[in-house]
């Protein structure tokens, strides 16, 4: 029989997905599929990357669900090319459709996935949903990328509709789901590589009374007042629109980091040389003092300044810092020890469980 494909990537929920909700309505039985992209995880050199851990719960959590309606998430450990010619060889493919990702090498990689589909005559269809506003929604007036945030936010709030927020509805469409007699096999962290470490999901709750309270507490690093959602918003937990909403109602300045995310996804996308070049290109010639020294004890939080030590001992032992001393522990490694940002920023996507690349780079 015929049948569509949805592909989680960075938005492992079923309710309040767009992607999945538009592959649930088209006429056709859909399994959705979740692939572990060797291409990536080969090349982590920590076998006990809290975020591998971490994501394996989630699929795991996600293929009870849908076998709770009779259907099963199909996983698989490969390169996306090998992964996507063996499923066209399992299954009589009609249709794919996913999320848009908008990091370089997502791009790439959907880029290559998307020839290999169509060289086999199957449709591809991709949606918005990671963030309210992508690519070219919101720009000025001469149809450029803005490069500076304030202007940005004005223009973002000035853009935003009600319907721009709308959450999608998606269990009355369940019934569509591809009905499986047998459950898929997931792959296990042992054969991919991988450690099982003692840790949890982090809990996924909306605190209003934290939002309510988030502009004056949000500075103070000793009061635990920020929303911890980061995490659930890096891998698609939660709807971004869902949070807008909660901001729109309770925050605007929580709203306001929210528009920060999405500002530093559209500079990602815009001006890709980031990954490895400033964005100001005068800061190309900063002659680093890059002692191998100081950096360790930066990384192990052995520094000698209290705050900054606080921030990478966290750091290390849970997989987050607060958002206020990230800036204080970056802006000392570059400012202070005069240590090369890209060391810093690659430390940071090590150890984050939230690491995000498009904030990481930018913040």
């Amino acid at each position: 029989m015929k049948v569509n494909i949805f592909w989680f990537r960075r938005d492992l929920r079923l309710e309040d997905n767009k992607g999945f909700h538009f592959a649930l309505r088209d006429e056709l039985p859909v399994i959705p599929i979740f692939l572990f992209d060797k291409n990536i995880l080969d090349k982590l050199t920590n076998k006990s990357d809290k975020r591998v851990d971490l994501i394996h719960q989630i699929i795991t959590e996600l293929k009870k669900e849908l076998q709770s309606f009779c259907s099963d998430l199909y996983v698989d450990y490969s390169t996306p090319i090998d992964a996507w010619k063996k499923l066209l060889d399992q299954f009589e493919v009609n249709k794919v459709f996913f999320n848009e990702d908008y990091e370089p090498g997502a791009i790439a990689r959907d880029n290559d996935v998307c020839k290999l589909l169509k060289t086999k005559g199957v449709e591809v269809e991709s949606f918005k949903d990671q963030c309210i506003f992508s690519k070219n929604d919101v720009l000025k007036q001469d149809g450029k990328p803005y490069t500076v945030y304030t202007p940005y936010k004005n223009k973002w709030l000035t853009t935003l509709t009600p319907k721009d927020i709308l959450s999608f509805q998606n269990k009355k469409f369940f019934k569509n789901l591809f009905k499986v007699t047998k459950n898929f096999k997931i792959p296990s962290l042992d054969e991919m590589g991988f450690t099982k470490l003692n840790i949890d999901i982090p809990q996924k709750i909306i605190k209003k009374k934290k939002i309510e309270s988030y502009h004056t507490n949000r500075d103070l690093p000793y009061i635990d007042g920020t929303s911890h959602l980061s995490f659930h918003l890096r891998f698609g937990l939660i709807s971004p629109r869902k949070c807008a909403q909660v901001g729109m109602e309770l925050n605007k300045v929580w709203l306001e980091e929210l528009i920060w995310r999405e500002f530093f996804m559209q500079i990602l996308f815009h001006f890709p040389y980031v990954t490895n070049a400033p964005f100001r290109e005068k800061y190309n010639h900063i002659a680093w003092i890059n002692n191998k020294s100081d950096f360790k004890k930066w990384c192990e939080g052995k520094t000698g300044y209290p705050i900054v030590d606080a921030g990478m001992r966290e750091l290390n032992e849970t997989g987050f810092m607060h958002n206020r001393v990230r800036m204080i522990t970056a802006s000392f490694l570059v400012k202070h020890l005069l240590i090369d940002w890209r060391w810093g920023e690659k430390y940071f996507a090590e150890k984050l469980i939230d690491y995000d690349q498009s904030a990481n780079n930018g913040n």
